[in-house]
């Protein structure tokens, strides 16, 4: 499935800055082409920050106000919170029903989510909250979302079947995005999440890092910056 074939994309994460790091600058460019892109982020974040003047009662507000501003630049209006506790993410059938129902309303064609499965090669993409959003996405996408008899709660909601399914943090990637033209707004993007960023200055540099080597990977040209995703059908 090509691009040209994709009106909406939802993106579902454990936490805020989550689809900023893997995602933005894909997304950044799917919106330039006029693609509607939501995102669904299952947690406020309220474990995350740096700063302990900063009362942890007042996190979450923070974080899903960074998080609506990040999604700006890069084109996404549409954020949505489903308020699972920080730190204590758990793939229950509540939360698989709760990522079905966003995919019922929105009805995407395309899904970006975490890896459920532990990555050996890097261990920031191994985050318990990760691990378990990705395996709850994976469930709503099937056989949860498609089957209209899964849950009597989302009954008024038409099943809906996602075709294809965008995994980023998994040991295996098939495809790689060149991100460079859009860097400078995937980069504020994340900036947006001041609250997450003790060293901003250093957060450039890092990023440009992990992106290059990407690109490296994907047989880009050198100089390039490159996100990167396992992708297959889920139709």
């Amino acid at each position: 499935m090509n691009d040209t074939q994709v009106e909406r994309v939802l993106a579902v994460m454990a936490h805020p800055d989550d689809v900023d790091f893997g995602a933005a600058g894909s997304i950044a460019q799917w919106t330039d082409a006029g693609i509607e892109v939501t995102y669904c982020i299952v947690t406020d974040g309220d474990a995350g920050g740096f700063d302990p003047d900063v009362p942890r009662s007042d996190i979450g507000a923070i974080r899903r106000d960074e998080q609506i501003a990040a999604a700006k630049q890069v084109g996404v209006s549409d954020v949505r919170f489903l308020g699972y506790p920080d730190g204590r993410l758990a793939v229950s059938f509540e939360l698989r029903r709760d990522i079905a129902r966003v995919i019922r309303e929105v009805r995407p064609q395309r899904v970006i989510c975490q890896s459920p499965q532990r990555n050996m090669l890097r261990i920031a993409a191994n985050h318990p909250d990760h691990l378990a959003a990705g395996e709850a996405t994976l469930c709503a996408v099937y056989p949860d979302a498609r089957n209209p008899f899964a849950y009597e709660d989302l009954a008024h909601l038409p099943a809906w079947s996602v075709a294809q399914t965008w995994v980023q943090g998994h040991e295996k990637i098939n495809r790689y995005v060149d991100v460079t033209d859009v860097w400078d707004r995937k980069m504020a993007a994340l900036l947006s999440h001041a609250s997450q960023h003790e060293h901003p200055d250093a957060l450039d540099g890092m990023m440009r890092g992990w992106n290059g080597s990407n690109a490296t990977n994907g047989g880009l040209p050198a100089g390039r910056l490159a996100e990167a995703f396992w992708v297959f059908d889920t139709a």
